[in-house]
């Protein structure tokens, strides 16, 4: 446990770095804020339910590696991450796709969560249906993300384009749902094991 607890103290002192580094002048403050909001929501959730509800030093790491993905997205935006914007140049690509892999991770990290909440709370622990049930909830939650750029847009009208990060690809919310659906299954067919050791783990 005490190797555990330092684990999760090194996560929120790489998360308060990141964050930190990634508010220092971003590119543009309105979508710095729009980019960042679910990851500190989510990391104020966990910190007040860690007493009550503590999930396994995988989950953790997996928050922390989706909420580096939204710092670094809401610093550049998505459309201008360098790193990708080299990718694009070397491997002569139609657009940035920084933004393919936030959407992965949109999948690949609630699956692990969503699926040690069912495991520890519901009668779905032992059940077939479990990784169909976790598969749909990352795919609903791709959707309601795609609801909300969409409401976003029509009430900010230009100051929500770097936000939706389109990049004039017509289908970049069909493509953003397919990614988190292909991030939800590939999550849950590599990590399953491991979650599941770490679950085990616990009980002890």
């Amino acid at each position: 446990m005490l190797k555990e607890h330092r684990l999760l103290i090194v996560f929120l002192l790489l998360f308060s770095t990141v964050l930190i580094w990634s508010a220092i002048h971003p590119s543009d403050r309105f979508t710095w804020w729009l980019e960042v909001i679910p990851a500190l929501i989510g990391m104020l959730i966990l910190f007040f339910t860690y007493r009550f509800f503590t999930f396994t030093t995988l989950v953790y790491f997996l928050v922390f590696i989706h909420s580096s993905i939204l710092f670094i997205g809401g610093h550049y935006t998505y459309a201008e991450m360098p790193l990708f914007n080299w990718f694009k140049d070397i491997l002569g690509l139609d657009r940035n796709y920084y933004d393919r892999l936030g959407h992965f991770a949109q999948g690949f990290i609630p699956a692990i969560i969503i699926r040690e909440l069912l495991i520890r709370t519901s009668p779905l622990k032992n059940s077939k249906w479990l990784p169909i049930t976790v598969v749909s909830m990352c795919l609903a939650i791709s959707a309601v993300y795609e609801l909300v750029e969409f409401f976003v847009a029509v009430l900010t009208g230009e100051a929500a384009e770097a936000f939706l990060g389109t990049q004039g690809d017509v289908w970049d919310t069909q493509w953003d749902m397919l990614f988190a659906l292909i991030g939800a299954i590939i999550s849950y067919i590599t990590l399953c094991k491991t979650h599941s050791q770490q679950l085990m783990k616990m009980k002890k």
